[in-house]
C-alpha cells in the first residue's frame, strides 16, 4: 500500500492488535510510520513479532496484555501506552468475538453477558480510559470495529453477537456527538465476509462462505487488508469532517 504520511509519528493503540483484522491494521499503521501499542489477550507470540517488525521500521511499539472486560485491565493498557509514548492520537477498538453460535432458545444469561462484555463493555471501558488523553490533542480519532451483522442481523446463531455489533453503531454515533467538542472524531467500520481470519476459520463453514460469496456483487470475499485500509483512512482524517459515520466494507452486499 502507499504509505499515509499523515500517520507518521502518530501514537496509536489497537485493541486485539495481534490477530486477524487487528494484526493487519497494526502492520498497516507501522508501514505508515506510526507508533503502535498492541493490545493482546492470547496472541503474545504474534504481538512480540509485531513489535520486532515495528522496530525494524524505525518506529516505537509495545505489546500489552489484558482482559479488556475488566476495568482495571483496560486502565492498565492505557497507562502503559502513555508511559511508553507520552500521548495518544488514535484509538482503534478492534477487540471482539462471536464466541459461539447459539439460537435464542439456547442462549443462557451468562453467555449473553459474556458476548456483550467482550464486544461492547470492553469498548466502552477502553474508550473511557483513552478519551482524556485523546482530548489533549487538537485533533484525535477513534475507529470502532462493528460488523455487517450489526446491520443485517447476521447468520443463524449470531443473535447476541449481531446485537452487540448493532449497539456499536449507536455507540459510535452517540460518542461522536459527545466527544466532538473535544476535538475527537469517532467513526466505525462494518466488515462483511472477511476470509482468512480466525473468526471465520472458527465460525464459518466453507459451504456457508461459498454461499455468501456468491451473493457479493464484486464476486469475491474480503480480506483483512481491505478492512485495514479503510480503518487507516478514517484514522488519518483526524483533522477532517467525517465523524459519527460507519463505513461498510462488504463488496456491495449492504449499501444503504
Amino acid at each position: 500500500m502507499k504509505n499515509n504520511e499523515k500517520l507518521a509519528g502518530k501514537n496509536v493503540l489497537i485493541t486485539a492488535g495481534a490477530q486477524g483484522i487487528g494484526e493487519s491494521i497494526t502492520k498497516h499503521f507501522i508501514d505508515c510510520g506510526a507508533n503502535v501499542a498492541i493490545h493482546y489477550f492470547s496472541s503474545a507470540e504474534v504481538a512480540i513479532q509485531l513489535v520486532k517488525y515495528a522496530n525494524s521500521k524505525g518506529v516505537k511499539a509495545v505489546a500489552i496484555s489484558g482482559d479488556l472486560t475488566l476495568e482495571a485491565d483496560a486502565n492498565t493498557v492505557l497507562d502503559k501506552t502513555i508511559e511508553v509514548f507520552g500521548s495518544l492520537d488514535i484509538l482503534i477498538n478492534n477487540a471482539g468475538s462471536l464466541v459461539a453460535r447459539n439460537m435464542l432458545n439456547e442462549i443462557e444469561t451468562e453467555f449473553w453477558h459474556k458476548v456483550m462484555d467482550i464486544n461492547l463493555t470492553s469498548m466502552m471501558l477502553v474508550t473511557k480510559a483513552a478519551s482524556p488523553h485523546l482530548a489533549k490533542n487538537d485533533n484525535s480519532s477513534i475507529v470502532n470495529l462493528a460488523s455487517l451483522a450489526g446491520r443485517k442481523g447476521g447468520h443463524p446463531g449470531s443473535l447476541a453477537y449481531s446485537t452487540s455489533k448493532g449497539a456499536i453503531l449507536t455507540f459510535t454515533r452517540a460518542l461522536s456527538a459527545e466527544l466532538g467538542p473535544q476535538g475527537i472524531r469517532v467513526n466505525a467500520v462494518a466488515p462483511g465476509l472477511i476470509l482468512g481470519t480466525s473468526f471465520h476459520n472458527t465460525h464459518t463453514s466453507k459451504e456457508s462462505a461459498d454461499a455468501t460469496t456468491a451473493t457479493i456483487p464484486i464476486s469475491r470475499a474480503g480480506n483483512a487488508a481491505d478492512v485495514a485500509r479503510a480503518v487507516l483512512f478514517l484514522a488519518s482524517e483526524y483533522d477532517g469532517f467525517i465523524t459519527g459515520a460507519t463505513l461498510d466494507i462488504n463488496g456491495g452486499v449492504y449499501n444503504i
